[in-house]
């Protein structure tokens, strides 16, 4: 039972962090609990479809299959939230305008969505894919024993840390609630490109460049549930190799130069129209 509890809860701990940050990032959107929805079932769907072909994936492309598997699903994550934090960088002040006027959910449009549902989707469909594989190793070496009751348990306990995290998102105050969601998006982004690097690694298509960066496993172990929190959160990691530092920070400043062009150019174009208004007939 203890086996597929704490299987079970970091796999959901993992996509449930994922998913409560999505869920804040798109704060106020009209209907956006019905595309998170539709991310969710649609991993769900994507696991267990991933866990019926488990063997073909993995012997596929010369027994690299599940790497590169995993490295896609990582890098489409870190693709769609760049372009919602890129895009939120210049609709956020009229978005949190509206939200201040009207009081309750507000038109912005679907493209945030659109990326966030994808997010979603590829979160729960890596972590419930790896879930459905863990237990199935499990059950094949014997031990059945309390494992549905062990998995009910972590996945009730992963999902109750991903409820509070959203519930301490929403007491931010809305003037630096939508700044303080980027940053967390922008270091989920950068925290999945290190891990696709680890995985295209695993592959041999990457070199280590660094074998190891630091160890602070001594310190703060990804084993633990500090270390698994911050490794999906800020992309912590207790020893990277040197290609994942650098896929990190490359994705970092990637990120943060495209939300500050973006950025600028709404800007301009915002002053622009407000001395058109103001100018005389």
């Amino acid at each position: 039972m203890l086996g597929s509890a704490v299987i079970v809860f970091r796999e959901t701990l993992e996509a449930a962090l994922i998913v409560a940050i999505v869920m804040g990032a798109t704060r106020g959107v009209a209907l956006r609990g019905r595309w998170i929805a539709g991310g969710v079932a649609l991993g769900i769907v994507g696991a267990l479809v991933v866990a019926m072909f488990a063997g073909v994936i993995s012997e596929a492309v010369q027994g690299r299959g599940q790497e590169l598997f995993n490295a896609g699903v990582l890098l489409v994550a870190v693709a769609m939230l760049a372009w919602h934090n890129v895009w939120m960088s210049s609709h956020a002040r009229k978005h949190v305008e509206e939200m201040r006027h009207l009081g309750h959910d507000v038109q912005v449009g679907a493209k945030p969505l659109s990326a966030m549902l994808a997010v979603t989707a590829v979160a729960v469909l890596r972590e419930g894919a790896e879930t459905v594989l863990f237990l199935y190793g499990l059950m094949a070496t014997g031990g059945t024993a309390g494992l549905a009751l062990g998995g009910a348990l972590g996945l009730v306990g992963g999902a109750a840390v991903g409820v509070l995290l959203y519930f301490g998102l929403l007491r931010i105050p809305l003037r630096h609630f939508f700044t303080v969601t980027g940053v967390i998006v922008l270091l989920l982004a950068a925290g999945l490109a290190a891990s696709a690097a680890g995985f295209l690694v695993q592959a041999g298509l990457l070199p280590t460049l660094i074998e190891q960066v630091w160890d602070t496993s001594g310190i703060l172990s990804m084993d633990g549930l500090a270390g698994r929190m911050l490794h999906v959160l800020v992309g912590y990691n207790d020893r990277p190799t040197g290609i994942e530092l650098l896929f990190y920070v490359v994705t970092l400043v990637t990120i943060l130069a495209l939300m500050r062009l973006f950025g600028a150019r709404s800007t301009r174009a915002a002053r622009a129209a407000a001395a058109k208004e103001g100018a005389p007939a």
